[in-house]
């Protein structure tokens, strides 16, 4: 009885190990691997190269113990890295929203860090010579307004121009599950959105660069040598937390997914929280009704002077609401509803923000969300098809 005994427990132990060691390499199968993290892909077409590469905080290579940056983990490679160029923003990402990056050496690698959000945001050809290849790693947010993807159209311009190949790590998108938003009108092209996309576009960088390609989008209608290096074990629907924040005032997941929906209230008189620790969770404005809720803006990391610092600000709280699976109106709508000075709502921007030009009439003149939702579905849809065209992930 005790040999049995003894025997079940080995067979149990033994279960219990194979078991363990299966989930295991099924957990290490189904991990999300960034493109950056495929280093045996882009390496060899590096070696021996001068290299450019765009990137900032979150252009990080995970390992089994730390996280370490791209540009360190190719001069760990022996690569020679020759500059790098930084968005908004800048290479760390301590800079505020819209404040002007200068050219300036990084006090760790020594290396000259050229800056594509100050008296330029395209690459000179001066600044690329002696180039031969660029790569480009930033973490985008899958947000038409967030203006890496900007950066990205001048630097495919610019390497085209220049006759450099450009690579592109690509990254999960954290809102790339859904599609949805009006499409920009060309009257309203700027920095904050140059591409006829939706707020929410579902697309990975990497595939977003492919159809600034395919659709012809660069000056003069020129090609980018563009190669793509792909996400790993990585869908469209695949939940992703990003290992750090990808600008300034987006800390969290919450703020993330909020992002898309809460931006309209910027070109506004609304606070959507810059200036406390919870950016893009909440909202308000002194002279919302008197709430439960309130906060108050002042200076911080990320927002040197919020709107409405020092004041007290009533508004909601949303950072236990559910994350959204498509562009959420209702909190411009309730916040356009309760303010008491209706004609000063609206900032200048607003449409540059919105892409459209009928979205603030619409609001000024009662119509309910469906009604507005309507007017935009035309143009998603046919956005929807241009999209299947450049998709790498299902």
């Amino acid at each position: 009885m005790k040999n049995h005994l003894n025997i079940m427990t080995l067979k149990n132990t033994f279960l219990f190990w194979l078991v363990s060691a299966c989930m295991t390499s099924l957990s290490c199968q189904s991990q999300v691997l960034p493109g950056a993290e495929n280093t045996k892909q882009y390496i060899k077409l590096l070696n021996g190269k001068n290299i450019g590469v765009v990137a900032h905080q979150a252009s990080l290579i995970s390992t089994s113990d730390k996280n370490i940056h791209l540009v360190d983990a190719l001069l760990n490679e022996k690569i020679n890295v020759e500059k790098v160029f930084a968005p908004e923003h800048g290479f760390r990402g301590t800079a505020d929203a819209g404040e002007k990056i200068e050219n300036q050496i990084d006090t760790t690698t020594k290396l000259p860090i050229i800056s594509l959000y100050g008296k330029n945001r395209k690459p000179t050809n001066e600044q690329l010579e002696g180039i031969d290849i660029m790569v480009f790693d930033l973490q985008d947010v899958g947000v038409r307004f967030y203006t890496y993807l900007s950066t990205l159209h001048y630097v495919m311009e610019a390497c085209a121009e220049n006759n450099i190949p450009l690579i592109v790590l690509d990254r999960p998108n954290p809102n790339a599950h859904y599609v949805d938003g009006p499409v920009l009108e060309k009257e309203h092209t700027s920095f904050v959105g140059m591409h006829p996309v939706p707020i929410v576009y579902g697309m990975t960088i990497g595939e977003y660069a492919q159809m600034i390609n395919g659709e012809k989008w660069l000056t003069n209608e020129i090609n980018c040598d563009l190669t793509v290096i792909p996400i790993q074990n990585y869908t469209h629907s695949t939940p992703y937390k990003l290992p750090i924040r990808p600008s300034p005032n987006l800390p969290n997941e919450k703020s993330i997914s909020l992002y898309p929906s809460l931006c309209l209230l910027e070109p506004t008189v609304i606070s959507v929280g810059r200036g406390t620790a919870i950016q893009f969770q909440i909202y308000g404005h002194p002279d919302f009704p008197k709430t439960d809720f309130s906060f108050t803006p002042e200076s911080n990391f990320g927002s040197k002077n919020p709107k409405h610092k020092g004041q007290i600000c009533y508004g909601e709280n949303l950072t236990q609401v559910k994350s959204p699976n498509k562009l959420e109106l209702r909190w411009l709508l309730n916040a356009y509803k309760h303010f008491p000075q209706k004609d000063s709502f609206f900032l200048k921007g607003f449409e540059r923000i919105v892409g459209v030009s009928s979205l603030r009439k619409q609001i000024e003149e009662g119509e309910n969300e469906t009604a507005i939702r309507s007017s935009w579905m035309t143009n998603l849809e046919l956005f929807k098809k241009i999209r299947k065209n450049y998709l790498i992930y299902p």
